[in-house]
């Protein structure tokens, strides 16, 4: 049984969550840089069993894509030509950044801890990923 992957796409980090193996709940896994991602998933898909991946689509207000979708879309085709296999879906990721920074805020985060950028990554990837199990849910 395989677990989701999720991850929060930076131009300089991306913030990466997975689930549990029953699929039930979303952790978050780590952040790595950018140009790092492809061979950390290489790298973990050798030790784990992954199903699929969930990549955050960046709206604007009006629902138009944002302009960090062209560096996404070229991610994505680069994923797809190294994992073809691997089935990759959209959820839109609107607030998850400040979502993030307030669920610091109510853990009792300390405010320097809160400007690591790499944390607030790293929970909106939980947080996309903890979207998506919701959305399966009601379907």
């Amino acid at each position: 049984m395989g677990r989701i992957l999720a991850i929060d796409y930076g131009q300089k980090r991306v913030g990466i969550a997975v689930t549990d193996p029953m699929k039930i709940i979303a952790n978050s896994l780590t952040t790595v840089e950018t140009p790092t991602l492809i061979d950390f998933l290489a790298g973990y898909f050798a030790k784990e069993e992954v199903e699929r991946l969930i990549v955050g689509l960046p709206k604007q207000m009006n629902n138009q894509p944002s302009e960090s979708m062209v560096y996404i879309e070229a991610f994505v085709a680069k994923f797809k030509e190294r994992f073809p296999q691997m089935p990759v879906e959209y959820v839109d990721e609107r607030f998850t950044s400040k979502m993030a920074v307030q669920a610091m805020v109510q853990g009792g985060m300390k405010k320097k801890d809160r400007q690591n950028k790499a944390m607030i990554d790293s929970i909106s990837a939980t947080i996309i990923l903890q979207s998506y199990l919701e959305s399966r849910q009601y379907k």
